[in-house]
């Protein structure tokens, strides 16, 4: 891939004449890798959906830079008794039809999470509400069917709409956010202006074009061009390596949340055994993976929670790279290298991955660093969806993939994928790990509400789950954005989320540096 891109950036070397979609500087050209599912909040989950979304909605409330609770269209968040929360709403802001937004707009839109007979995968974040009602113009109340301290958070996952708001809102977007839907050409481009009159200032922009493009060498060669003007982290390492020695072009980058692992099947009789899943960890070279396939724009992980969290715990066991203690662990749990440093293995797992060029990469990598040990490794690819199938169905021995954005920003996410009731369809605990204390943990982290209490109970589980491997942690991931040098307030999100894109402007070119 490196080598294409090579070739295509020679070949453009030549060309002098760029052409924007637009001819207005202060209009910023941002690209995707697909087009969005749907525009309507209550219904579309993809990424690119949910991307959108953020820009053109708002939510009760934002996660700040340690994913805390911070109020957006919320001005204040009141909890009096474990049932009850309270929202006290922004005056004055205004629908990008005029409209004010008011508390019956909140009710209007939870409801639809509240209707049995509405179809929308965000439904799995309100098991516990039991009713929202309006007391008063600005004031919502939510009750629950039970305490569960993590609510707050689920406040973000919903975008408020226009009481009345029918199904065309998939296709005419309105909402209170710094950007107003002007058209989407389907799988060619999205064109978005500012909203003048957002309640948190206008954008310093004019608005935004995003195009799609989904070959990643052509999103590195358009931002060559000059075509466009900034990709968040739709770029290949190699590529973004390449790219950053363009006098034209600059590379902003942020902590991020992504955290990429290797699942584990506990059922699995090799792999239930505790040793082995340790001798894996201790085999992986993650700092290798970290600074060459990477390029340095990720962190070597200890667990799913992410340093910016609130909850995390720094003093997690971390498994550093060594084949020796390896080698000892298998010997220990019954696997003895039959021929000593000959070819015969002690053991072949299979791993599955998609079929993605880095993810290819990764698994050469890890298969030699288990191939060190003794371990074969069958590495096979598929497309994501077979591959989730299979691993929704616990058909694997092991598996890459990756957790992002805001399901790592609670460490609720702890009980959703490590509770012994979690596992699918429950929950996300696709290894079958079961650990009676972490349970007890887990429950009681639950329902308390005091925050120092939590605190110390999900930093337990993390030292827990450490040890016990029911996932093999292997990096998180460096927010990146690769941009024209005539941007200016490029400042990345944890989350990598696009309301950044409020604050950038073009400079004069003789200004940029």
């Amino acid at each position: 891939m490196s080598k294409r891109l090579t070739i295509a950036l020679a070949m453009l070397a030549a060309i002098s004449c760029v052409h924007r979609p637009v001819a207005n500087p202060n209009i910023i050209v941002a690209s995707l890798t697909n087009g969005p599912n749907n525009l309507d909040p209550r219904i579309g989950t993809d990424d690119t959906s949910q991307k959108l979304h953020d820009l053109m909605y708002d939510n009760l409330v934002v996660l700040d830079e340690r994913l805390r609770v911070a109020p957006r269209l919320a001005e204040r968040l009141d909890h009096p008794d474990p049932l009850t929360y309270i929202v006290s709403l922004r005056r004055g802001v205004r629908f990008h039809d005029g409209r004010e937004l008011t508390a019956d707009d909140v009710v209007y839109t939870y409801g639809f999470m509240l209707d049995p007979t509405f179809v929308s995968a965000k439904k799995g974040a309100y098991r516990e509400l039991k009713s929202v009602t309006a007391a008063g113009r600005y004031t919502v109340v939510f009750k629950l069917s039970e305490p569960f301290e993590s609510f707050p958070i689920n406040l973000n996952v919903l975008p408020i709409i226009p009481q009345g708001s029918g199904p065309d809102l998939a296709d005419h977007p309105i909402g209170t956010g710094p950007y107003e839907f002007v058209r989407y050409d389907v799988d060619d481009k999205i064109e978005l202006k500012a909203n003048r009159n957002y309640f948190l200032g206008a954008p310093a922009n004019d608005g935004v074009i995003f195009k799609i493009i989904p070959d990643d060498v052509m999103r590195g060669l358009e931002l060559r061009k000059g075509t466009v003007d900034i990709v968040l982290n739709d770029v290949a390492p190699d590529i973004a390596y390449q790219l950053e020695k363009d006098p034209h072009l600059q590379m902003v980058e942020s902590p991020g949340v992504d955290y990429q692992y290797i699942g584990v099947n506990l059922r699995d009789p090799i792999l239930k055994d505790v040793r082995v899943r340790q001798a894996l960890a201790y085999a992986i070279d993650r700092h290798a993976i970290v600074d060459y396939l990477r390029r340095g724009l990720a962190g070597v992980s200890t667990g799913i929670l992410p340093p910016l969290s609130w909850a995390y715990a720094p003093d997690s066991f971390v498994f550093a790279h060594d084949p020796a203690k390896a080698r000892v662990l298998l010997d220990e749990a019954g696997y003895p290298d039959p021929d000593g440093s000959g070819p015969q293995p002690r053991m072949t797992l299979t791993l599955k991955t998609t079929n993605t060029e880095f993810n290819r990469l990764q698994s050469a990598s890890v298969q030699q660093n288990l191939r060190d040990v003794g371990v074969e490794l069958d590495v096979r690819t598929y497309e994501f969806a077979t591959l989730y199938a299979d691993v929704l169905a616990g058909n694997f021995q092991l598996f890459f993939l990756q957790w992002s954005g805001g399901s790592l920003a609670d460490p609720d996410i702890l009980r959703r994928v490590f509770h012994s009731n979690q596992v699918p369809p429950a929950g996300f605990n696709r290894g079958h790990y079961s650990n009676a204390q972490v349970d007890r943990l887990l429950d009681e982290a639950s329902a308390s509400a005091d925050d120092q209490r939590r605190l110390e109970l999900f930093q337990e589980v993390q030292r827990i789950v450490a040890r016990d491997v029911p996932y093999i942690s292997l990096w998180y991931k460096t927010n990146f954005a690769v941009a024209q040098r005539t941007l200016t307030g490029v400042h990345l999100t944890p989350l990598a989320d696009l309301d950044f894109l409020r604050g950038v402007a073009r400079v004069p070119a003789n200004a940029a540096n």
